[in-house]
């Protein structure tokens, strides 16, 4: 699989916990995620299963960038 890097708006809580909220294409289309359903670490990396729009989509936080893979 290919890795495809994105923008994602974030919301931080006061824990410091991570929440994305949104994602944004190259093309700056926004997407809004529906629902985080789960985070999940794997080993270097944090993947988060989101919901858009009914749809089950994966996205991954690596040292601070985000990614999608296709």
């Amino acid at each position: 699989m290919k890795k495809k890097y994105i923008s994602v708006v974030t919301l931080y809580d006061l824990s410091g916990n991570i929440s994305p909220l949104f994602v944004v294409w190259d093309n700056g289309i926004k997407y809004k995620i529906d629902r985080v359903i789960q985070r999940c670490p794997i080993n270097s990396k944090i993947r988060y299963t989101c919901l858009f729009k009914n749809q089950k989509r994966y996205l991954f936080l690596e040292q601070n960038k985000w990614f999608v893979e296709y």
